[in-house]
Order: structure tokens, then sequence, then C-alpha cells
């Protein structure tokens, strides 16, 4: 059963969702069945050796101690 995200027409409410292949789902909030796919981007999950390093840049994202703004890439 695949999760899909949907973003309810009627009072705007965004959520995901188990669907079957045979069900209709509808919003949790206001039950209406007007609703709209949004699109997906799917997480995968690597072993930590094969992980990634993040990228350093002056923006803050490198995890500098000193917090955002402590890099010394500025």
């Amino acid at each position: 059963m695949p999760i899909f995200e949907y973003a309810c027409k009627r009072c705007g409410n965004e959520f995901e969702t188990l669907v079957r292949s045979s069900s209709v789902p509808d919003c949790p909030s206001c039950s209406s069945t007007e609703l709209e796919k949004k699109l997906s981007v799917f997480a995968t999950a690597a072993p930590a050796a094969e992980a990634a390093p993040m990228a350093a840049g002056p923006c803050g994202s490198c995890g500098h101690p000193g917090g955002p703004g402590a890099c010394a890439f500025n």
C-alpha cells in the first residue's frame, strides 16, 4: 500500500495517507473527497558508511559548533 500526499480542495488541509487500490481517500478534517494529489519526494536510507558527507558552505549548514554564521567560509 503506497502512501500518497493530498491537499483538500475544500478546506486546504494537507495530509498523507495509505491508499489501497480500490479505496478513495477522504480529508481527515472535513471528510471531503475533493482532493488534489501532491507530488511526493520519496526517502531512502543508506548505511552510515555509505552516507554522503554534508557539503560545507557559507550559509551555516556545515555544522560549525559556533552556530550559523560562525563558519570560516564567510
